[in-house]
């Protein structure tokens, strides 16, 4: 995780198709203002195209549609994206706990039944 790519997005490629921020805001329901303003914010770093033009992933996709649900209920900008952050950050410690848990539990079962 870096400062300039806090959510460590993947690069463009055919697995995770990117789309031009017109497009992504389109999708998203909000202008391309919005956009460069959680970019600013540094919740999301824009993917770039081989010219240059800015491109946002379906990840980034999701982690702006949540940002601006809390925009829309108030949240200041800043404020949203880092809650976005620790949410995403708490997600990946569940899904790491959850696989060690199960990692564990298969150890536990494949040493009591020897």
């Amino acid at each position: 995780m870096t400062s300039d790519n806090p959510l460590n997005d993947r690069l463009d490629d055919d697995d995770y198709p990117a789309y031009s921020m017109g497009r992504a805001a389109e999708m998203l329901g909000t202008t391309p203002a919005f956009l460069r303003a959680i970019g600013e914010a540094r919740l999301i770093t824009p993917l770039r195209s081989e010219g240059g033009h800015r491109r946002y992933s379906r990840y980034q996709l999701r982690i702006a549609a949540r940002a601006r649900e809390l925009v829309d209920k108030g949240t200041p900008i800043e404020a949203a994206c880092r809650i976005v952050i620790l949410e995403d950050q708490l997600e990946e410690a569940q899904r790491i706990n959850a696989a060690y848990r199960r990692a564990a539990n298969e150890s536990a079962a494949s040493s009591g039944s020897g």
